[in-house]
């Protein structure tokens, strides 16, 4: 009996500003995932369009009721969706929820842990209610009056001004002097519905990768961020203003224990997939969590699939465990 081979949907593009983002992704995860196992189409999501980008330049619409489309008359139906929107309608649960109700198995986190993790705030509030170290924060819902001196009385000088609601990669602002909040502030706006005001931290910056299958759960080697920026910004993250140190110039007792807390925190969220959660070392060596991503940027360069090459696995191998063992 011959196996047929399972289509699968590289699921990108999105409604925010990390909408080209999400497309080098789906780029980098054509090149991971298992071709000679697979049928890989990717299907672009943007402003309520669901196309297919086909090898010949066409782009046959997506039928929304079933999850399908068509091509010379033959419908096509995924078997499984890899979600790499960095933001809406992929990283927040919505699309979750949708191929949920088609009964289409799917890479990322559910609804629920998507929905909490999307919004950086309550994550980091249910997180340090058990226990983790997270920043000060304080959220802002637009048209919320702001108070300049109340924020920097509460949470000091410098404060990073960031979308609560949205990606890491648009509106974020370091903000050294109060004068500056409210314009900070309305750049975050920009890209959300609401905003996270955050203490700074000092300290080296981390992250640390891991995924889960039914019958396994592995942390990845961490990653030391440097960059001569203000912050991990977009320059930083994607026009090589930044090095990358896997694995990272800290202790192995260190690593250990990041290691184990990315774990820990991977099953009290109920987390599926791979994630990804980034970390500041203040001079305690306490680490302190700064937020959770559910849909990790899957370019070449990307964090994860250098931590799976320092690993010594072969990222085809994660892909496929994630596909047939989710």
């Amino acid at each position: 009996m011959i196996k047929m081979r399972k289509n699968i949907a590289i699921v990108a593009g999105g409604d925010t500003s990390e909408y080209e983002v999400s497309l080098r992704s789906a780029e980098g995860l054509c090149g991971f995932i298992d071709r000679e196992r697979y049928n890989l189409y990717t299907v672009i999501l943007r402003n309520g369009e669901w196309n297919v980008k086909m090898p010949d330049g066409t782009a046959p619409g997506i039928d929304k009721n079933d999850f399908s489309f068509r091509v010379n008359g033959q419908k096509i139906k995924f078997d499984y969706a890899y979600i790499t929107i960095h933001g809406r309608p992929g990283e927040d649960g919505c699309l979750q929820g949708y191929f949920d109700l088609l009964n289409i198995p799917y890479s990322s986190c559910g609804v629920l842990t998507s929905a909490l993790t999307f919004n950086k705030f309550i994550n980091n509030q249910f997180l340090k209610s058990l226990g983790h170290r997270v920043a000060d924060s304080i959220r802002l819902a637009k048209g919320q009056p702001v108070d300049a001196g109340d924020i920097t009385d509460r949470l000091g000088l410098p404060v990073f001004v960031k979308p609560n609601d949205s990606g890491s990669s648009f509106g974020v602002t370091k903000i050294k002097e109060a004068s500056l909040l409210k314009p900070a502030i309305e750049k975050a706006f920009a890209e959300g519905n609401e905003v996270i005001v955050e203490r700074f931290v000092d300290g080296t910056e981390i992250t640390c990768g891991c995924y889960g299958t039914k019958t396994k759960r592995m942390a990845f080697p961490i990653t030391e961020v440097v960059t001569d920026n203000e912050f991990f910004d977009y320059d930083a993250k994607y026009n090589g203003q930044v090095r990358e140190i896997t694995p990272a110039r800290i202790s192995e007792e260190l690593a250990e224990e990041v290691q184990r807390r990315t774990l820990e925190i991977y099953d009290t969220i109920g987390a599926r997939g791979i994630i990804r959660i980034d970390y500041i070392i203040p001079e305690d060596n306490n680490p302190v969590l700064l937020e959770i991503n559910t849909t990790p940027g899957m370019t070449a360069t990307s964090f994860i699939p250098q931590q799976i090459r320092a690993a010594g696995i072969d990222i085809k191998d994660v892909m496929t465990e994630i596909i047939e063992n989710g």
